[in-house]
C-alpha cells in the first residue's frame, strides 16, 4: 500500500493542476460602498473582466460595505501597506490626507457630465503621479451622479438649510455647509448610518446613487437636487502585486481596467433617472426646483472653495484647472 502513495499523490496533484488550482492567483480588492452602487459595480465589473481576460488564472476577491474595515479615507494607505491588493475609494475622502483628490468634489465646478469628463481627464496624470509615489497604480475612475441633499424635511428655505445637521463627504463640503449655516460633519457612510438612524444626523450630502444603495429613504424621505458636484471614486492597485504578475497577465489587468473605466462612464448616462425612479418607488419626494435663495446661499458659501483647494493641493492644481486650449 505504501508504494501506491506517491502515485496517488501525483494523481491528486494532476487533478489540481487540471482544475487550475495551482495556476490561479487571488488578489483582494475592497470598497466601503455596496455592490449596487456605482463603485460597487465598478469593482464587480473589473473582477469579471480580469477573470475572463486571464481565463480564470487571476481571481479578484472583492469585498463591499467596508467589510474589511477599510474606509475610503484610509484606502491608499491600506493598499500601500498591502492590507489589500487593490481598492476603490471615494476621492473626496482621500482628500483629507491627499488634498489633490478633492478636485472632483469642488462645489459647482463640474455640474454636468461633460465637465466631469474633462476635469477627470485633466486630473488623471496628477492622480497617477501621487499614487505611484505610494507604490500604486491607478486602475480606473468611477463617476458618481451629481450630489444632492437628503433630509428629513423638505429643503424649501434658507431657514430649512440652516436647520440641517448634515453628513458631508470631504473637508470642502463640510466648510461650505457650515458657512451656509448648517451643522456639518465630514464622516464616512459607514460611520454616518448609525447617526442617521438615531436622528443625530438629519441630512446627507450624497448622490441618489450612494443614497439609493444605502437605503437612506428609510430615514430621510426628501431629496433636493442641487447639483453640488459630480465626484469620482478611484480604483488603485499595489504596484508590487501588479509587477509580480507576468507580462501577459499585466496586459490583461490593464485591459480590464481600461474597459471598466469606459463601462463606468457609459453607465452614468441615464443613471440619475434610474435612481430617481427607485427613490420615488420607495417614497422619496424629489425636489428639482430648489428655491433660488437656497441655491444662492450654497453658492455664496462655496465662493472661496477653489482658491482654498489650490492652496492645499499645491502646484499641480493650476494645471488641472487650466482651461483646455481652443482648437484653431
Amino acid at each position: 500500500m505504501q508504494g501506491c502513495l506517491p502515485l496517488r499523490l501525483a494523481g491528486i496533484a494532476m487533478a489540481f493542476v487540471a482544475h487550475g488550482a495551482y495556476a490561479a492567483t487571488t488578489l483582494t480588492m475592497a470598497t466601503e460602498y455596496p455592490a449596487t452602487s456605482m463603485p460597487g459595480q465598478g469593482v464587480s465589473t473589473f473582477a469579471d473582466l480580469v477573470r475572463a481576460k486571464t481565463a480564470g488564472e487571476v481571481i479578484i476577491d472583492a469585498s463591499y460595505d467596508a467589510s474589511k474595515g477599510i474606509k475610503s479615507a484610509d484606502m491608499i494607505d491600506a493598499v500601500e501597506a498591502r492590507k489589500v491588493d487593490a481598492g476603490d475609494a471615494f476621492a473626496g475622502a482621500l482628500a483629507v490626507k491627499y488634498p489633490l483628490f478633492g478636485v472632483s468634489s469642488l462645489p459647482f465646478l463640474a455640474d454636468s457630465l461633460s465637465k466631469a469628463r474633462n476635469l477627470n481627464k485633466a486630473a488623471r496624470p496628477a492622480y497617477e503621479k501621487l499614487l505611484a509615489a505610494h507604490g500604486q497604480k491607478l486602475l480606473y475612475t468611477t463617476p458618481w451622479p451629481a450630489s444632492g441633499i437628503w433630509s428629513k424635511k423638505k429643503l424649501d428655505s434658507v431657514a430649512a438649510l440652516k436647520s440641517l445637521s448634515i453628513r458631508t463627504y470631504d473637508a470642502t463640503s463640510q466648510a461650505v455647509m457650515q458657512k451656509a449655516g448648517a451643522r456639518a460633519q465630514n464622516i464616512s457612510f459607514a460611520d454616518a448610518m448609525p447617526l442617521i438612524a438615531s436622528g443625530e444626523v438629519n441630512a446627507v450630502l450624497s448622490s441618489g446613487d450612494g443614497g439609493a444603495g444605502r437605503k437612506l429613504w428609510e430615514h430621510l424621505p426628501h431629496f433636493a437636487e442641487i447639483n453640488y458636484a459630480m465626484p469620482v471614486s478611484i480604483a488603485t492597485m499595489n504596484l508590487e502585486a501588479y509587477q509580480a504578475l507576468d507580462a501577459r497577465t499585466r496586459r490583461a489587468i490593464d485591459q480590464a481596467a481600461a474597459q471598466t473605466e469606459t463601462e463606468q462612464w457609459k453607465r452614468i448616462d441615464g443613471r440619475l433617472q434610474q435612481n430617481y425612479a427607485n427613490m420615488r418607488k420607495n417614497g422619496v419626494a424629489i425636489n428639482t426646483a430648489v428655491p433660488l435663495a437656497v441655491r444662492k446661499a450654497l453658492k455664496d458659501a462655496a465662493a472661496d472653495s477653489v482658491k482654498a483647494w489650490k492652496a492645499a493641493a499645491g502646484p499641480e492644481a493650476d494645471a488641472i484647472l487650466k482651461p483646455p486650449a481652443k482648437k484653431r
